[in-house]
């Protein structure tokens, strides 16, 4: 199981994947807005998306838990 952590703190601009979803190695599943740039999250590992912890517009803090893949 691998939690996934926001690299800083930002907004949710869009997520890819849902629960559920089979995803592959450095799959894009979410992308974070910050000071007008994108910032892409990626699974570090193929696995099972378990949970989103997140919705898109939501402001997260560095290093929270935004999602877990197992």
């Amino acid at each position: 199981m691998a939690d996934i952590l926001a690299p800083m703190s930002g907004n949710i601009w869009k997520i890819m994947v849902k629960v559920g979803d089979k995803v592959e190695a450095d799959t894009e599943l979410m992308v974070m807005e910050v000071m007008k740039m994108e910032v892409p999250i990626t699974a570090p590992a193929a696995g099972l998306v378990k949970s989103l912890n997140v919705k898109e517009e939501e402001a997260v803090e560095a290093d929270a838990v935004v999602a877990v893949i197992e």
